[in-house]
């Protein structure tokens, strides 16, 4: 059953009406197969519309949708022989950042990436995506792994941001971020990061300062969630729609600005709606990259890396 979005009301009552009719098609006589026809026309065409005009704050509304796929989906869905890698071996393991050894395709990689958890007890396990010092520093640890053995890093970015409590400052937050995106840098092997729901601040850049960055279409990549801006320039988070906008979270406005190399189609109506299919374009997607940067010498992926990133905004 799909969890219907505040806009997506409209969608949410012809799908109910055709439910209603599917029951009583069942139970009766009567022949409405041509109502229900008529009325899936009608729901895929205000699906299709709704979609193809969403404005920033709805897409980050659907970036943020519980059942979008999480980090486990996509690797259950892409990668085989996955081989999780657990702790930063000085302090403790976090569960907000997964990773591991994995074969996607015919190649061998390391994927990283953040798990959001996908009901409650989940949910609070992976601290809901936001990691703590020992998160980033795992991270460290799995990328200079995959250096040492010459295996391409592919990054899963889903996350509002690092966790912001007083533990993880005490441990060092800002330093494991800034280490996690310097360690992405200096990488001498390929690195992709996806952004596959919502990239929340130095919490998803730490995992994103990769040769290719790649985004779904529905997803949000900024600097601050829209809600944290709003409450900084307009002193209340009721203008996160309009933070939204003047922030330019989404992809089609980041790969006009050079901020992310390629944009991956989404189904229609999200990623939430077919997951099966979006986790196999964002696999496609993905291995398109890789192959690209296949054979490019470790100076020149560091060279191509740094130029990537010192343009943005020049």
């Amino acid at each position: 059953m799909v969890s219907f979005l505040e806009f997506e009301k409209p969608i949410a009552e012809l799908e109910a009406r055709i439910l209603e009719l599917r029951a009583t098609a069942s139970v009766g006589d009567i022949n409405i197969d041509g109502e229900i026809a008529t009325l899936e026309n009608r729901a895929a065409k205000l699906l299709a519309d709704t979609y193809g005009k969403l404005t920033p704050w709805q897409k980050t509304q659907v970036a943020r949708h519980p059942d979008r796929p999480h980090f486990k989906d996509y690797v259950a869905g892409l990668f085989d022989n996955f081989m999780p890698l657990a702790g930063d071996r000085a302090f403790a393991d976090d569960q907000a950042i997964l990773g591991g050894f994995a074969t996607l395709g015919e190649r061998r990689v390391m994927v990283i990436g953040h798990e959001k958890g996908d009901d409650t007890a989940s949910r609070v396990r992976h601290n809901f995506g936001m990691a703590k010092p020992e998160g980033y520093r795992k991270a460290i640890r799995l990328m200079e792994l995959a250096d040492r053995f010459g295996l391409p890093v592919v990054t899963l970015v889903d996350t509002s941001g690092a966790f912001p409590g007083v533990q993880a400052e005490e441990r060092g937050q800002a330093e494991a971020i800034a280490r996690s995106t310097e360690a992405c840098l200096k990488l001498g092997v390929p690195m992709v990061a996806a952004v596959v729901g919502e990239g929340g601040s130095g919490g998803a850049i730490a995992l994103a300062a990769a040769n290719r960055v790649i985004m779904f279409e529905h997803a949000v990549y900024s600097v601050i969630s829209p809600e944290g801006c709003a409450s900084i320039l307009w002193r209340t988070a009721d203008k996160a729609s309009d933070a939204a906008t003047a922030m330019q979270v989404t992809a089609q406005h980041l790969k006009s600005l050079g901020v992310i190399d390629r944009i991956v189609p989404e189904p229609v109506g999200g990623a939430h709606r077919e997951p099966v299919q979006a986790i196999a374009s964002l696999g496609t997607a993905i291995e398109a990259e890789l192959d690209a940067l296949d054979g490019m010498a470790a100076d020149a992926l560091r060279t191509d890396r740094a130029d990537k990133f010192l343009a943005i905004g020049a």
